[in-house]
């Protein structure tokens, strides 16, 4: 039988909650009410895809080994699809315009368009567009 998921919810840590809020908000993403406190929020990325903010000790407490240094390391990638390369540059630049670093130049190749930002406390994000009507075939 093959795992299917019906939601998503990925943890990151956060320095300073109200910053992440102010600059999520700045992106253009939405917050769950019911699951936010002065130590978490839920971020509503998608229909039934959410990331959950939480300030470093809230995180701490769910996990037995220490919070990875996200400006040293990486443990993950946040890679989000969108419908139109246009959608791609528009969340990446109003990331960067409300305080994201960059990470890589836009990536074209042709059938996926991509572009990155590290957001506030370095964690990394990947904005694609895949059109497959253009994928290359043998």
């Amino acid at each position: 039988m093959a795992i299917r998921a019906k939601q998503i919810f990925v943890n990151l840590p956060v320095q300073d909650l109200k910053k992440s809020v102010d600059f999520f908000t700045k992106v253009g993403f939405e917050f769950d009410a019911n699951f936010t406190d002065e130590s978490a929020t839920c971020m509503i990325i998608g229909e039934n895809i959410y990331a959950m903010l939480l300030v470093e000790e809230r995180f701490q407490s769910f996990i037995s080994k220490k919070i990875s240094n996200a400006v040293d390391t990486t443990e993950v990638i946040v890679a989000l699809s969108v419908d139109s390369r246009e959608q791609v540059d528009v969340i990446v630049q109003a990331a960067l315009d409300a305080g994201a670093k960059p990470y890589n130049e836009p990536q074209d190749h042709g059938f996926m368009y991509g572009w990155s930002f590290q957001d506030l406390d370095d964690h990394l994000w990947e904005v694609s567009y895949m059109d497959l009507s253009a994928f290359p075939s043998e």
